[in-house]
């Protein structure tokens, strides 16, 4: 599985429908992609929202992805990421 990096841009839609139940449902939206949710943090700024998780694909974050935006309004721009260790190893 990859670590994928998700991050959110609420719609003034979105923002009306914020609840603990959309989260779980998003949550489940996540799992049916095959991804699992690591973490996710609120933010101010360019984005409202990241989500931290593993992906066995980049297929099925774009699936996962394009689920979210319909249930949920918010559209992710995701990227994939490696651990610093990992990424020393490569340049070495």
């Amino acid at each position: 599985m990859a670590k994928f990096f998700m991050y959110g841009k609420y719609s003034p839609e979105a923002i009306k429908g914020i609840s603990a139940e959309r989260t779980k449902k998003a949550l489940d939206v996540i799992a049916e992609s095959g991804g699992k949710v690591n973490s996710m943090y609120a933010l101010l700024g360019k984005y409202d929202i990241v989500l931290i998780a593993d992906f066995p694909a980049v297929a099925d974050v774009m699936k996962a992805s394009i689920a979210l935006n319909k249930l949920t309004g918010i559209a992710f721009t995701s990227f994939p990421a490696i651990t610093v260790e990992e990424f020393d190893k490569i340049t070495a």
